[in-house]
């Protein structure tokens, strides 16, 4: 048998395997690395790299890979090695130097004080990391930090790098930690531009170096802190914290709209409180539905119900979070399947927004397929970019278009197309110039149709 013709045996048998986030195979999905293949001993070597090192079904992947390819008859031994892709973000534009190698930023958030969102972070935070996954923790509330009091770090105070005056992150338990309370102030008393400056400055500036993820406890409310946190991070996700009575859901309520606005995706809504058990009886002291009612009203997929525990509450206070201190616990295993659900749609999220725009040099059409939605269609490249609306294209005052028809070509092509953030993509051109394009407006432009296919020499 011919390397070729093993190798092509090999993927083939691999691509029996599905991942459960993008409904694609392994192979498909570009996770098979450095295969090797020595047919006179019957070896075969790979490495699987997956998304993220908490993949949860990677020891299935493992077995599976195993399996699949020792059952083909000439194979005698199989080595898989299992590992996962770099921290980076998708996103395109000048990030800060400190969120250039963060994969996913998780906001956490209530929009109301006082529900259980800093428990809710910080035992997420951990349970990430016991996936095996890189993750840091940063406490985006200057006015009341909860942190100090909800971890024991050994070093409880920021420093500052001297030489690139950048602030090293704390750590405790493998997990990175930058809190307003560790820089020495206790609680701000400042007014609200102030305290945007304070955490954009802590944020951007610290030593985060690669993390998988980055959980942000969000303060309470929708004003200057939570809208300047949104647009300077990118954030990939958010989490909805809220308990069962009327008033925590009006409040929720404001901060998921906040959310869409902002095209972030709330992934998963988390009841706290919910219950008790007493007597053989579960009670429910603060009614009911109220994170069934964000779900339903907001097409949330995911609602995970956490009881009122003694312990849980303890383990906020005694810096030693609940997911640490009892990892075979009820409420444990609850913050594993939310942990789960945060890696998996986080991963689709990915996936979504990376390939949301492409472009296509067969047919030499840019192919759009918004996330969230089913419908995908074609764009002629020199009609996206006659459409640029920027102050280079657009007078800003008077409304004049400055870029005229004639100014484009239609041969044009685009040279590089990435994500910004989960709303638009930047197109770089030929000329050098580089395009946002949100998708709402690309899904105004006129379409393509009837696209003639282009043979392979047309398409170079």
């Amino acid at each position: 048998m011919s390397t070729e013709m093993a190798e092509t045996d090999v993927l083939k048998a691999l691509s029996q395997i599905i991942d459960p986030d993008f409904g694609t195979d392994i192979v498909s999905c570009g996770f098979v690395k450095d295969l090797h293949i020595d047919e006179a001993i019957g070896e075969v070597s790979f490495r699987l790299e997956l998304t993220t090192p908490a993949c949860p079904v990677k020891d299935l992947f493992e077995q599976r890979a195993n399996e699949v390819v020792a059952a083909l008859p000439w194979v005698k031994n199989v080595k898989v090695t299992m590992s996962a892709q770099p921290a980076k973000p998708i996103y395109a534009g000048e990030l800060p130097p400190g969120l250039q190698r963060i994969s996913n930023i998780v906001a956490v958030s209530s929009c109301k004080g006082g529900v259980g969102k800093s428990t809710v972070a910080v035992n997420l935070a951990y349970t990430l990391a016991g996936m095996g996954a890189r993750v840091g923790i940063f406490d985006a509330d200057v006015y009341g930090p909860s942190l100090p009091t909800m971890v024991s770090p050994e070093n409880r105070l920021l420093e500052m790098n001297p030489e690139t005056r950048t602030i090293l992150p704390t750590e405790y338990l493998g997990v990175k930690l930058v809190s307003f309370g560790f820089a020495g102030q206790g609680r701000a008393i400042m007014r609200g531009p102030m305290v945007s400056g304070v955490i954009t400055q802590l944020l951007t500036t610290a030593e985060w170096g690669e993390l998988d993820y980055l959980v942000i406890d969000m303060p309470p409310g929708t004003g200057d802190i939570q809208l300047t946190l949104c647009q300077v991070a990118p954030l990939t996700a958010a989490v909805i914290v809220t308990t069962p009575q009327k008033l925590a859901f009006i409040d929720v309520a404001k901060g998921v709209r906040m959310f869409s606005k902002l095209k972030v995706p709330c992934v998963a809504v988390v009841e706290n409180m919910c219950h008790f058990d007493a007597d053989g009886k579960r009670y429910y002291p603060f009614g009911r539905g109220s994170g069934s009612q964000v779900v339903q009203q907001f097409g949330i997929p995911h609602l995970f119900d956490l009881p009122i525990r003694p312990t849980l509450s303890a383990s906020g206070d005694s810096g030693i979070p609940e997911a640490v201190a009892d990892p075979q616990g009820e409420v444990a295993k609850t913050f594993q399947d939310l942990g789960v659900c945060v890696v998996q749609q986080c991963a689709k999220i990915r996936q979504q927004v990376s390939t949301a725009v492409t472009y296509d040099r067969t047919i030499r059409a840019i192919r759009v397929k918004v996330p969230d939605s089913d419908e995908e269609f074609l764009l002629h490249p020199a009609t996206v970019r006659r459409n640029d609306r920027s102050a280079q294209s657009v007078d800003e005052w008077t409304g004049e278009q400055k870029l005229q028809y004639t100014d484009i070509p239609e041969d044009i092509q685009p040279e590089e197309i990435k994500p910004m953030g989960n709303y638009a993509v930047t197109i770089t051109w030929p000329d050098g110039f580089n395009q946002i394009a949100p998708y709402d407006q690309l899904q105004m432009m006129e379409r393509l149709v009837d696209v003639p296919q282009l043979t392979p020499a047309q398409a170079v």
